[in-house]
């Protein structure tokens, strides 16, 4: 399950990587594929929806259960995911925005591009240090059969969706590095 876990950080990693590239593009005053970057923010969004919520869900409950001194981590988690997906609802906004050729200022998206992807960071970041151990710590083998039963398909189904509907941003995230996790 942690190896799961651990993959689909990779699989988001490189999600990020793509961003990153775009947004370095865009603070050098040159336009980059916003339809890609489109793509990338919705199926972000997406995966939020179906994978993060149904995974703090789970751990929440049951870690608050198993280690109540799990809360103070939790519910920051939380609270740091809830800002993250409102960030990114604000430049899925401003995108919507630039696809209909309206006038948005490209320095102040590029730096809201540049904070989001500081703060998905953090975020990863703060999951794979303070999360993923209190789980290893905490939780059985029935408990991690709970948290799988919690998460949609695996980081390799989804890859091979995004190879069919989105080619282009396939083949930037085939491109990307491979993170360290």
């Amino acid at each position: 399950m942690l190896t799961q876990l651990r993959q689909d950080h990779a699989n988001m990693a490189r999600m990020l990587h793509v961003l990153q590239l775009k947004q370095k593009t865009l603070a050098a005053g040159e336009r980059p594929n916003f339809q890609l970057v489109r793509e990338v923010v919705d199926y972000i969004l997406d995966y939020q929806e179906g994978f993060t919520r149904p995974l703090e869900k789970v751990c929440t409950e049951r870690l608050s259960e198993l280690d109540p001194s799990s809360t103070e981590v939790t519910q920051r988690l939380a609270q740091d995911y809830r800002a993250l997906q409102s960030r990114l609802k604000r430049l899925s906004n401003d995108l919507d925005m630039i696809l209909m050729d309206a006038v948005v200022p490209m320095d102040r998206f590029a730096e809201d591009l540049r904070a989001y992807l500081d703060s998905h960071r953090a975020y990863l970041r703060d999951e794979r240090e303070l999360l993923f151990p209190l789980i290893r710590a905490n939780f059985n083998d029935e408990d991690l059969k709970a948290l799988a039963a919690a998460l949609p398909e695996g980081a390799q189904a989804q890859l091979e969706r995004l190879q069919e509907a989105y080619p282009e941003l396939y083949a930037e995230l085939r491109d990307a590095p491979e993170p360290v996790t």
